[in-house]
């Protein structure tokens, strides 16, 4: 008992929730459903969380990178082969979702519905909503983007003034370790939250959910898997010319320890020391991409948003058009930048992820209560592409040469 109630097991925890809610909303239906208040009341505290984590992940993101030499020299490069890589996977993420459409062809005792209002924006519109002419508004009404642009805006002008902007950093810093502190206590929450949710769940559509949710995961496991060689280990023996196995055996120490800690922040040291030791990255290039990769590298979150935005319009029955999808891929770019290195951290950015773009996120109740099986295969691609772009970065400035590796691998 001591070991299920420890802080680090509560995704035991949240799996015990997880099957009494499958008991409960079989065994008393009527009291399930009558009990969804206290759903409702975890999803608003993950509602409740989404503007302070964006604004102090993001403005901590940027303000804490130091080394403006290093920055000058790699920075750009670095953060535009970081925004092609978590573009592509989006796009190989969507094309498999909508051949396996983990939300369709499910029969549900009661058909969900939906009767909001789905965000199908123009250019013209979408300009004029990501400038508000009030951010205090924007971050009340809950929108987004708008908070997103204001931060990063607000977080380069700090670092431009330099010594003056160091008490707002530090401020902003212990912002943000107050704003994770209440999260973990939120999430202590969880338990409890999915409980209720997915007895609301199966009591209102019946055993049809567990359908949808397994092919859900094995949408996003293979969304991730395609994503890894594809988007990852091609391109980076290809234009590194490091040896494919010599590569893997890497990746495959840094996802023992993604998979069991499903935190990027605590497998960063291993990140570090994989790179430069077995792979022979370059030290300066490494000691900043790698870290940077670790805020704003999320190649896992690609596959993540974009399976979970075909699985929950779907399972809405909502058509998505091209525009929204285009949309979609951009949200998810920029609100990556938010990804906090914690476990579970996912769950707060899917919530705000749905309600960028209109969707209900009630699924997220559910979908919370596996998250750990979801996250280990996120964490890890995320932290496998930091690797792969470390490697092609070193290589485009002509710091590292795979074909040497080879090398000395043979000697």
């Amino acid at each position: 008992m001591k070991a299920l109630l420890s802080k680090k097991n509560l995704f035991l925890r949240v799996a015990v929730g997880f099957a009494l809610g499958v008991l409960l909303g079989f065994l008393l239906p009527e009291f399930s459903i009558s009990t969804k208040v206290v759903g409702d009341i975890y999803l608003n505290l993950i509602k409740l969380m989404i503007i302070p984590i964006v604004v102090c992940a993001v403005f901590c993101g940027i303000a804490n990178i130091r080394d403006g030499a290093l920055l000058r020299r790699v920075g750009l490069r670095t953060v535009l082969l970081y925004v092609v890589m978590f573009v592509i996977s989006a796009a190989v993420s969507l094309a498999i979702a909508y051949m396996i459409r983990p939300g369709s062809g499910t029969v549900f005792e009661n058909a969900p519905k939906y009767e909001g209002t789905i965000t199908n924006p123009t250019i013209s519109s979408f300009l004029t909503t990501i400038v508000p002419t009030n951010i205090v508004k924007a971050a009340a009404d809950g929108s987004t983007l708008p908070v997103i642009l204001f931060t990063i805006v607000f977080a380069v002008a700090i670092v431009s003034i330099g010594e003056k902007g160091k008490p707002v950093v530090d401020f902003m810093n212990s912002l943000s370790a107050a704003m994770f502190k209440m999260l973990g206590c939120f999430m202590e929450l969880s338990p409890l939250g999915v409980m209720s949710l997915m007895a609301y769940s199966v009591a209102q559509y019946g055993a049809g959910i567990f359908g949808a949710l397994a092919k859900y995961i094995a949408c996003c496991w293979l969304c991730c898997i395609v994503v890894f060689f594809l988007v990852m280990m091609l391109p980076a023996c290809l234009y590194t010319k490091v040896p494919f196995g010599k590569l893997l055996k890497a990746c495959g120490k840094i996802a023992l320890v993604t998979l069991s800690t499903t935190s990027s922040a605590a497998t960063l040291p291993t990140t570090i020391n994989v790179s430069m030791e077995d792979l022979g990255a370059p030290e300066g290039i490494s000691k900043f991409t790698l870290p940077l990769g670790c805020t704003i590298n999320m190649c896992g979150g690609a596959c993540s948003f974009c399976c979970l935005a075909v699985f929950v319009s779907d399972f809405y029955d909502i058509g998505l058009s091209f525009g929204t999808i285009v949309f979609l891929v951009f949200v998810a770019t920029l609100i990556n930048m938010a990804a906090p290195g914690i476990p579970g951290g996912g769950v707060v950015l899917g919530a705000s992820f749905l309600s960028i773009l209109g969707l209900p996120i009630d699924l997220m109740g559910p979908i919370s209560g596996f998250y750990r099986l979801l996250d280990m295969a996120f964490t890890t691609i995320n932290l496998e592409g930091d690797v792969v772009a470390n490697l092609m970065i070193a290589k485009s400035v002509g710091e590292y040469d795979g074909a040497a590796q080879k090398s000395s691998e043979a000697a």
